[in-house]
């Protein structure tokens, strides 16, 4: 097999993990010996056909619909928030278990298309809020959250408008800002994020099951929170905005929200009437693929599930990370062309300060590896470009191309010559199969694909100058190489995997 069919299928296996189905049999038990009760992990919930359902995500069909299956009778009323044509592409790309079956109790209502909160979305907000705050202290509900909640439960404060919201969200996002910093606005900014949800639920038991899609599981910034107690500062709130130089831009209602001192929420601040739990990981993802990687005959050595970061400085790190792998499976992992390339990777890694990345250990492993031996480094994480350019593609596509181009760069200096005594594949995807407003989920890249994609008159530098990957990659090889996998009904961040392996193999 080729390095490329072994990179699809290590992704694909990655994702099969997190599908809905597996994570929620595993998660959630319905035991009916006795009193009827909900299992989840070491909590029992009595159930007496007193179940409301809602949820908001990119899994979140799926798991709602497993969900049903299991709740069956107990489960009364539904409703759930999901991107916009996910039923069409799940029904075409035949995953019916992902859909509600006829007469299902869960409404669906599709909304925030290209991940940005949109009419619909506000209307499926409202409709969940009004259900929620309908619940008394017999009932439980079922709140299902995963990775794209935010865009879906868009509840602005009051007087900022829906248009409002969603442009601050475009300007930080095409800042530069982390997931943290957006979602720490949106929750300053909304009604029902960062506790607002369960708080319009009590004095009801609240059961969150939740997919995350953020670096280290915080479940309070996942989807900003809305079963978390939370209450963001105005003045951190204000450093955000200061730090992206976005103050004088912002519109009069945010400016107002944001610099009006916050009055304590009604309902309880302890939240004990909150059980929150984490269903599904990136790393429970990468766990997999490195078992498949084993499979296959690779030594595998899982980085970090925290990869984060500017895109050029991070492909920087797997470009010398490859030049280091490559080294050793040349049989040459001493000498002071080595040392350069370990002293450059632990400066770039205390500059990036990865969550996870233990890169000291990696690098002692990965330098007592047998010549000519099959290596593949995995990691995931959610990676951030600051936009100059008005092309089209996603952070996945850009970091393969990045990757691309620094490995080019890498053949000029003293270590470029082992590169081309190997096989590199470079993969990076998006675990939910969408890729910013595109259709690919992601890109594979190599260390010839700059010099291939000049013979076709494709300037690498020239796209990634106008953040137009997915142009580019439409047009190189008439687009074999892209990560094309469709809506995949589940979101864990992305995943990058690296294979290497010596070229007379």
């Amino acid at each position: 097999m080729s390095l490329w069919e072994h990179g699809l299928h290590l992704f694909r296996s990655a994702v099969g993990v997190v599908l809905p189905a597996p994570m929620l049999r595993r998660a959630l038990v319905l035991k009916t010996d006795g009193c009827p009760r909900l299992v989840v992990k070491d909590r029992a919930f009595p159930v007496r056909r007193n179940l409301y359902l809602v949820g908001f995500g990119k899994a979140v069909l799926g798991m709602a619909a497993v969900a049903e299956e299991i709740l069956g009778d107990h489960l009364i009323q539904g409703v759930v928030s999901v991107p916009h044509g996910i039923r069409a592409c799940l029904q075409q790309a035949g995953m019916e278990e992902m859909l509600l079956k006829p007469h299902s109790r869960i409404q669906v209502i599709e909304g925030a298309k290209h991940n940005l909160p949109d009419r619909e979305a506000l209307r499926a907000a409202s409709m969940i809020r009004e259900l929620a705050e309908g619940l008394t202290a017999d009932d439980l509900l079922l709140v299902l959250i995963s990775g794209g909640g935010s865009a879906l439960l868009p509840a602005p404060t009051p007087p900022i408008l829906l248009e409002e919201k969603e442009k601050v969200t475009k300007l930080l996002a095409s800042s530069g800002a982390t997931i943290q910093e957006l979602n720490t606005i949106r929750k300053a900014l909304s009604l029902l994020k960062g506790g607002g949800l369960a708080r319009a639920a009590y004095p009801a038991q609240v059961l969150s099951l939740i997919l995350s899609d953020v670096i280290g599981n915080p479940v309070d910034i996942i989807a900003s929170g809305p079963t978390v107690y939370s209450s963001p500062s105005v003045q951190g709130c204000l450093q955000i905005m200061t730090k992206y130089n976005l103050m004088s831009t912002l519109p009069r209602s945010v400016e107002t929200v944001l610099s009006s001192s916050v009055s304590d929420p009604s309902g309880p601040k302890d939240y004990s009437h909150v059980y929150n739990v984490v269903i599904g990981s990136n790393t429970l993802a990468l766990e997999e693929a490195k078992h498949q990687a084993e499979d296959l005959g690779y030594w595998t050595l899982i980085l970090s599930a925290g990869v984060c970061g500017e895109v050029s400085r991070v492909a920087k790190l797997y470009s010398q990370l490859i030049q280091f792998v490559c080294l050793s499976t040349a049989g040459l992992g001493e000498g002071p062309l080595r040392d350069q390339v370990r002293g450059d990777l632990l400066k770039l890694a205390a500059e990036l300060e990865i969550p996870g990345l233990n890169l000291v250990d990696s690098l002692k492993a990965l330098q007592g590896l047998e010549s000519e031996r099959s290596v593949c480094l995995l990691a995931g994480g959610e990676t951030t470009v600051q936009l100059q350019g008005n092309g089209k593609g996603g952070r996945n596509q850009e970091l393969a191309l990045q990757v691309a181009l620094e490995l080019h760069r890498a053949k000029a200096t003293g270590a470029g010559y082992v590169l081309g005594k190997c096989e590199v594949l470079f993969l990076s995807g998006g675990t939910d199969g969408q890729d910013g407003p595109t259709e690919a989920a992601g890109a594979f890249s190599s260390q010839e694909l700059v010099d291939k994609a000049a013979q076709e008159g494709l300037d690498v530098e020239t796209f990634l100058s106008n953040n137009d990957s997915y142009t580019f990659f439409s047009k190189f090889r008439k687009g074999h190489h892209l990560l094309l996998t469709g809506l995949t009904g589940t979101n864990v961040m992305d995943i990058q995997a690296i294979l290497i392996r010596a070229r007379d193999r």
